[in-house]
């Protein structure tokens, strides 16, 4: 789903942690099973790191967990505890953004794919996400 790139805000439920993103205003947006998508019930689009940026002081708002393999970096607010995105392990030059986490009025239409994060390495093949974090030509 690519087409025009407008820019979304958003950020956590506390509006401690705040960004930008640009994407299209369509986005695909993957409903992963691992362990940790699971039990957030995250569900999120993948942009290239350099088309995410992080605003004012949130940095300061925000902690990180890792698990397994420690490449995926789940930051979560450290007031209200919200992942308003992620460093995935799918992309690591990527960034995850927590589709609900955006702003209302900029998303107009969004395609929901499964990533079988049970079965991840299997599922990476097959699924293509890489590319969600490569500069589309």
């Amino acid at each position: 789903m690519e087409g025009e790139t407008v820019v979304h805000n958003g950020g956590c439920h506390c509006k401690s942690v705040r960004w930008k993103v640009i994407a299209p205003s369509s986005v695909v947006v993957w409903d992963c099973n691992c362990s940790n998508c699971y039990m957030r019930g995250n569900t999120h689009f993948i942009v290239p790191a350099h088309k995410f940026e992080l605003l004012g002081d949130s940095a300061q708002f925000l902690t990180t967990y890792t698990f397994g393999t420690h490449t995926a970096k789940h930051t979560f607010c450290k007031i209200c505890g919200i992942t308003s995105f992620y460093y995935p392990r799918s992309n690591p030059d990527g960034v995850a953004v927590t589709f609900r986490c955006v702003d209302p009025g900029t998303l107009t239409d969004i395609e929901i794919r499964n990533f079988d994060g049970k079965n991840w390495e299997q599922s990476y093949n097959k699924t293509g996400i890489s590319s969600c974090s490569k500069v589309q030509k």
